[in-house]
Formats: C-alpha cells, structure tokens, sequence
C-alpha cells in the first residue's frame, strides 16, 4: 500500500540522543540511535540472539547494546560482542540507509541497492535564516492517503476548521490541478475577503493590519513518497496578492512529511516555515500552537473516516472536483507502487 524505495522521515534530529528508538517505517520494524561520532543509524528492531527489540537496550559508546542479554549490536548490523560469549558468527540483521538532513533523520525502507541521496528533496526553506520553523509529531491511526487526500482538497477547512483558518470563501472559489511527471499541484486564490483568526493573528505578527481586506491563497504540492508543502499566505488586498511585497503580507509554507505505518496508521510531521519575522520565538510558539489545534481537529475526523471504511470496505465513494488533487496524487502512487511490483492489495508481486 506504499512505496518502498524512498525516503521517509522516519523521526527529528532531537528524537535520538542517548537512548534508541523504536518506530515501525511502511511495516519495517526500525530501532534508530546514534552510532560512534552521533551519526544517525537505523537496524532491524530483532536482537538475533533471542529476536528481543534492540529499542528496549541502550546505546554504550556508539554501541547498539540489547536490553534482553547484553548482546552488542555495530551500526552494520553485525553483532559484536555479549559477555561471556562468541557471536561473531550470528547473521547480520538489516541495516537501512539513513540521511539526517534538515533536523530530521531519514531512511530508506525499500532496497538499498537503490538508496539514492540525491532523490532526498532539497528543502530550501530548512537551510535559511531568513526562514523559521517549528512544529511536531502526531501518531494517526488511519491510511497515510486518507491524509494526502485531506491536504490537496482544503475544503474541509471551512468546516473541521471553521474557528480558526475555515472561511466560505474557500468553498465559493473554484481550484485549479497540475501534474508535472511525479509532482501534483492544487491552488486556490480568493480576492477581496477577511482574513480568518489564525492570518489576522499572523498578520498582527508581522506588524500589519488584520482588520482589512486581504487576498489569500493555497497552493498544495504533493511530491513522493508522500509529502505535501502548502504554500499559504494572505496579502493586503490590491498589493499584488501572492505576488504581493513582503512588507504587505503574511506567507508560509505548511510542512507535511507523512511516513505510514502499517496499511492504516501513520506517523504525521507537521509544521510551518514562514519567512517573515523568523527571529520571533514567541511568534514561532504561538504559530505552532495553534497549528497544533488546527491538526488535531483533523486527527480526529481522520481516524472516525478510517474506522468507517474499515466497517464499509465495499461501499464506493464520491469522487467531486474538489478530489483532484488527491486523485491525481493517488495515480502517481499507484504507478510508483506497480513499478516495485506491488499490487492493489499492497502484496509484492
């Protein structure tokens, strides 16, 4: 039901210090720590002595050590040393390629033959100062597509949302999609209107008015395996809108990494980058906050969707305009999905 042969954020930078990690990636169960030098590491989650999680060990000079029998695990995947004992010889477990690259660490789930670090999407909003970001971590127990298609259609916003970035304008203006190769891209642009509670907050923090009218516009892309970076913004109406100067608007990027889990949950990283004021911490926090609310209104009617399908698996959907973003992402999944030999079922063929 997903792609392998990508690269997921599987967790941020600051998630692995002294301790590892447990975190299952597209089924693969990971354990993820920091080997000699603190250089982000991924392997099997199976101790191959007595198949106990290494996530429940501890990490001792760089050292992999399992919590169950001290086994002593190398960031190769190899075993090393137990006390008392000769393991050299054990069979390797798997070890996955990983990039930690702009606060977060990354890993290939699929064939690592094929591990690719220049098919890791440049992330040019990360590498800033002009740019901040802040943002957070949310486990969701339904299909990662269920949250792609909710991302490319945002007309839930005037309803899931409707006290903080939900508006009937969004409703009343008609979307646009493209699809450039891999690449599915979804806008909306609304004149003339009032600016929601979330932008008149976010205006007030770049110093400008919030009690005027303002043009306002989202423009979803998705990019594989399954992030979607929304551009968004509002502008003094008349000021040129998207175009507008920066001394006339308010404009961010909605950061979405979405790493599934198993066929019906996933780990969600949200966040938002914005490039005014980017040395305002306290702007930072209260942005993340109310991000924070925004998605978890979405995680509840995500989750209630995914148990009604599940009730349902026969019932067919409704598909509208307003689904071409997720349509359009879901063709480009199922073609990279084919291309591995995975079938419609989610069984390697």
């Amino acid at each position: 039901m997903f792609p392998k042969n990508a690269w997921y954020v599987a967790c941020s930078a600051n998630e692995i210090d002294d301790k590892p990690l447990g975190r299952k990636i597209c089924g693969e169960s990971l354990v993820l720590y920091r080997a000699l030098g603190g250089k982000a590491t991924a392997l099997e989650d199976f101790c191959p002595h007595r198949g106990a999680p290494l996530s429940l060990g501890h990490v001792i000079e760089g050292k992999l050590v399992c919590g169950y029998h001290g086994l002593e695990m190398g960031c190769d995947g190899k075993t090393i040393a137990m006390p008392g004992q000769r393991v050299r010889g054990f069979p390797a477990i798997r070890n996955y390629p990983v990039i930690e690259r702009y606060g977060f660490v990354w890993v290939w789930p699929g064939d690592a033959a094929l591990a690719d670090a220049s098919k890791l999407h440049h992330l040019e909003w990360a590498e800033s100062p002009e740019w901040a970001y802040g943002g957070g971590l949310f486990h969701i127990n339904c299909d990662y597509r269920l949250m792609v298609d909710n991302l490319m259609d945002l007309t839930h916003e005037t309803y899931v949302h409707s006290t903080s970035i939900g508006q009937k304008e969004i409703d009343e203006t008609p979307t646009t999609t493209k699809v450039d190769g891999d690449t599915v891209v979804t806008s909306r642009f609304m004149e003339n209107i009032q600016a929601p509670p979330f932008w008149r907050m976010a205006l007030r923090g770049n110093h400008l008015a919030d009690d005027v009218p303002v043009d306002r516009w989202q423009i979803c892309r998705f990019t594989p395996p399954s992030h979607v970076m929304i551009e968004v913004g509002v502008a003094h109406a008349g000021k040129g809108g998207y175009n507008a100067d920066p001394a006339h608007k308010v404009s961010s990027i909605v950061v979405d990494f979405i790493t599934p889990e198993t066929e019906t949950s996933h780990w969600y990283f949200w966040g938002m980058a914005r490039n005014f004021q980017p040395q305002d911490k306290a702007l930072t926090a209260t942005i993340r906050e109310g991000q924070h609310k925004i998605f978890s209104e979405d995680l509840e009617m995500l989750e209630s969707q995914q148990r009604n399908l599940l009730a349902h698996p026969t019932r067919n959907l409704l598909k509208l305009n307003i689904d071409s973003g997720g349509v359009q992402s879901r063709r480009v999944l199922d073609r990279l999905m084919a291309q591995e030999g995975i079938g419609a079922e989610g069984v390697t063929t």
